[in-house]
Formats: structure tokens, C-alpha cells, sequence
């Protein structure tokens, strides 16, 4: 409840006051002196304070010049009975809020006291909104410093733009990754600020953030392997405000991966040589060159050609890989007849497919254009699509060729009416060395390698594949190569 102190030594103002106030629901104390007014003001605050100016024993500049002391919040209304102008400026000057002069009528001292209630709500509130500005401003100066100390604890460079391209946030670990000799100035130019030669693409990707693409890219500085990752920076409708860029050194991941291609390429290429010296060598002795091989050699030895044999299919894919994964996918591209090949593919495959009772077509929609690849690759992407066709087939089944051009690319459809593929193991079919298993699949061998590779030259292509797959239905594998390479002349 608001709270009013009246302090005048005449008692018919302190009762008029107390009755016209209280009727508007404030409490009302008064004083009938300044000492006792005073003393009442230590005991408990008040909203208001209506003063006279003329009283005996401390006189109401006193009382008022204490009060600003004792209370300087407090709003002081000036009751006088000399309604002089030099008064009341005198009063002002000290600090009181406004004044009202003997004899007054109710309304006008209710319009006053009003007035400065409303003023001291105001005060209030303006005194709140002030206490809030600076709390909030304490907590965002408080979260600048938590991000700022974070950011250049961490390991990882981090670079932060602004819409125009200016730099507005780096740490010390992106000025070391791009072997910078000074911190780059905050304000400037992106461009200004990075005027290393062999980073001019990265500059580039930064500034296509601007059309709200999120962009992987290796970057390499001074022999380091640098994985940039850069994302838009978007406000609170979506405009794009910026770009903040993450460098991770990814050098010794780099070098390890070498390592091991370098060794599985090594100890496969020592392998391969021994291990079709032994599979050759069965296979003479399977003949009954060497003398005659009864049925219990034979099955013994047959089992061992046919393990000999999975182990240089393994060797073979893994060496396959280790061209891949060292960039020696596409050594030589030429325009090639795309039906040619995949009749090729039927022609070496049909054996297999017969021994099966299987099915085996290619059929092709409309004028097919000649494809800008290496040959030797493709064909080993597709015999390997088709020989999969083939072996998660079962008897009596059908594996269809389908080719045509769909929009800027030719479309290869390897599809089957085999065991399908689950949705659990759908994601995972091109992950290196990873088969699906199940009881239909137990008896198959196979590497896991044969999809990853696949993928792996198709991608060096500039190509996509896409499956689709239903359990007991079938699957369909297609192969997206790009038709606008020709028209490049791209060899």
C-alpha cells in the first residue's frame, strides 16, 4: 500500500490531509513537528513526504535538506502558505518535487499528490529497467568472456565473418594452422586479412556462404592437411548475418590412413604372388596330372582351391582399394559406348549365370550417347554389380540390365528378384569390409569390399549410386553418370 507522511504544526492540516488521502486507499502518519517527522523517517520508509515549510523548531528547508540526506529517493511536496514565486524556487532548488500552497481544496491536493505518486511509480520502474540493463549487460559481458575463453582454448581454428566478409571472431589455433605470421585484424577484409596465395579457394567457400550452403574442404598450408568446415550464420528470420569457419588438422589422420593403405597394399602384393602359385598348383593336382586323385582328395583339395581362391579375390580387392583410396581410380578417360560394354559384361558373366539357371538380359531405352570414363574401371563396376545380382539369386531367378537417360545423366539399372536386403543393413552396404548376415548369406563368399570400390570409382566419375531393396522381393542398384562431360570434351 502506498505509504504518505504529512509533518505541519497545524493539526487542522494534518487531519484534512489524513481524511482527503485516505479516502483514495493510502495510509497516512503524520507529524506535527520536523524532529518528529524525521524520526518517524528512520523507522520506516514512506512514498510521499508533505512538508511545511514554516514550522517552529527545525523549519522545513531543514527538515527537507536532511531528508535528501536520509532518503534521497524520496518525491517531497512543499505545503506553504506563502505562495511566493521565491519560495517555491528555493524549495525546488533544494531537492522537493513540487509544492502546494494554504489554504488548498481536496482536489487540488489530491491532483498533486497524485502527480507525484505517478512519479515516483515512474522512478520506480525506470530504476527497475536500469537494474535490468545492467544485469544484462553484466551477463552478456559475463557470456562474450565464457565464449571468447573457450574459443581460444580450443584446439580447433575458428574464424568468424561477417555478411560483407569482414573478420569478426579468430582464435590463436586458425593464425598457427594457416601459418599466419600476425593475427589477422578485426574489422578488415577477409581477402585483406588472408592474402596466402594457396588459400585463395578457402577465401572463395567462405564467401559462398552467402547463397546459405553449409561446405566441407580439405585445405592444405605449409603441409599441413586442414578440414575446413563452414556454415552460415543465419538471424532470427533467416537472413544470413555471416560465416563461421572450423579448421581441424587432420594431417596425422591423413598420414595414418597412407600408412595403412601402404601396408595392406604391401603385405597383399606379397601375398598374391605365393597364393596363386597354390592355387595353380592344386589345380594341377585336381587334374590328375600328377596321378590319380581319389574322391576324398579330391574334396579335400577342391575345398582348398576354392579358399586359395576367395583369399586372391580378397587380396585382389584389397589391392583394388588401395588404388582407390591413393587417387589412381581414373587413369584414363574416353568417350565409351555404354551398350557395347555391358554386353561385354553379360557375355563374361553368363557362364555364371547359367550354372544358376538364372536369367541374365540388358535391355536399353532410346539412343544412348557415348560416356566420357575409364573403361577398365566401369566395367569392373558393373561386372561386380551383376555378379552380386547373380549370387544373391537364387535358382531359376531373372538379373536385368536396364539402361537409359534420365534428365543430364545415364542411368544404369543392375536389378534382381534375389533375397533383398534388409532396412537395418540397407545403410551400411557400402561400408568397407561389412556383409550382410543371415542365413541366406552364410554359404555366399565374398570380400565386402566389392560395393565400396564400386562406389568409390562411380564418385570418381562424378557419378552417384542408389539402391533399393525389399527382403524377398529383390534389389536395384543404379548407376547416375554424368552425359555433359562429353559435350565438355573432358579426356
Amino acid at each position: 500500500m502506498t505509504s504518505i507522511l504529512v509533518v505541519d504544526d497545524e493539526k487542522i492540516i494534518r487531519d484534512g490531509c489524513t481524511r482527503i488521502l485516505g479516502k483514495e486507499g493510502w495510509a497516512v502518519q503524520t507529524a506535527g513537528s520536523g524532529e518528529d517527522g524525521l524520526r518517524l523517517l528512520q523507522q520506516e520508509p514512506f512514498d510521499l513526504l508533505l512538508l511545511d515549510l514554516k514550522m517552529p523548531g527545525l523549519s522545513g528547508m531543514e527538515v527537507l535538506q536532511r531528508v535528501k540526506d536520509l532518503r534521497p529517493e524520496l518525491l517531497v511536496v512543499i505545503i506553504t502558505g506563502y505562495a511566493t514565486v521565491e519560495s517555491a524556487v528555493e524549495a525546488m532548488k533544494a531537492g522537493a518535487y513540487d509544492f502546494i500552497s494554504k489554504p488548498f481544496l481536496p482536489d487540488q491536493l489530491r491532483i498533486v499528490v497524485r502527480r507525484a505518486l505517478e512519479k515516483k511509480a515512474l522512478q520506480r520502474e525506470a530504476d527497475h529497467l536500469r537494474q535490468e540493463r545492467e544485469k544484462g549487460l553484466r551477463e552478456i559481458a559475463g557470456e562474450k568472456s565464457k565464449i571468447k575463453t573457450i574459443i581460444h582454448c580450443m584446439a580447433d581454428g575458428v574464424l568468424v565473418t561477417d555478411h560483407e566478409g569482414h573478420v569478426v571472431l579468430h582464435n590463436p589455433a586458425l593464425v598457427k594452422m594457416l601459418k599466419m605470421e600476425t593475427s589477422p585484424p578485426l574489422g578488415h577484409l577477409l581477402d585483406a586479412a588472408i592474402r596466402n596465395d594457396c588459400l585463395g579457394e578457402f577465401v572463395k567457400r567462405i564467401r559462398e556462404t552467402k547463397e546459405g550452403k553449409t561446405i566441407s574442404q580439405e585445405v592444405v598450408v605449409g603441409g599441413l592437411t586442414l578440414m575446413a568446415h563452414i556454415a552460415p550464420v543465419r538471424g532470427e528470420e533467416g537472413e544470413i548475418l555471416g560465416a563461421v569457419t572450423v579448421l581441424r588438422d587432420v594431417s596425422m589422420l591423413k598420414a595414418m590412413d597412407q600408412m595403412k593403405s601402404d601396408f595392406v597394399a604391401m603385405v597383399s602384393h606379397e601375398l598374391r604372388a605365393p597364393l596363386a602359385s597354390v592355387e595353380q598348383q592344386l589345380s594341377v593336382v585336381l587334374a590328375g596330372i600328377l596321378g590319380e586323385v581319389n574322391s576324398r582328395q579330391n574334396e579335400m583339395l577342391g575345398r582348398a582351391k576354392q579358399r586359395t581362391h576367395a583369399l586372391l579375390a580378397l587380396i585382389n580387392d584389397l589391392l583394388d582399394m588401395s588404388k582407390i583410396e591413393a587417387g589412381f581410380v581414373v587413369q584414363h578417360k574416353e568417350p565409351v559406348e555404354i551398350s557395347a560394354m555391358l554386353e561385354k559384361v553379360v557375355e563374361i558373366l553368363k557362364p555364371q549365370a547359367e550354372a544358376k539357371n538364372i536369367a541374365l538380359t540388358l535391355s536399353a531405352v532410346g539412343v544412348l550417347p557415348p560416356v566420357m570414363m575409364d573403361r577398365g574401371n566401369m566395367e569392373e563396376v558393373f561386372i561386380n554389380l551383376v555378379s552380386n545380382g547373380i549370387k544373391y539369386t537364387p535358382e531359376k531367378g531373372s538379373v536385368n540390365l536396364l539402361v537409359r537417360i534420365q534428365g543430364s545423366h545415364l542411368c544404369v539399372e543392375v536389378g534382381d528378384n534375389g533375397i533383398g536386403i534388409s532396412p537395418e543393413d540397407l545403410p551400411r552396404i557400402f561400408d568397407k569390409f561389412y556383409r550382410v548376415k543371415n542365413v541366406q548369406t552364410r554359404k555366399i563368399t565374398g570380400t565386402g569390399l566389392g560395393l565400396p570400390i564400386v562406389q568409390k570409382i562411380v564418385e570418381a566419375h562424378l557419378g552417384t549410386v542408389e539402391v533399393e531393396s525389399q527382403p524377398g522381393v529383390g534389389s536395384k542398384f543404379r548407376v547416375y553418370l554424368p552425359l555433359g562431360l562429353v559435350a565438355k570434351g573432358e579426356v
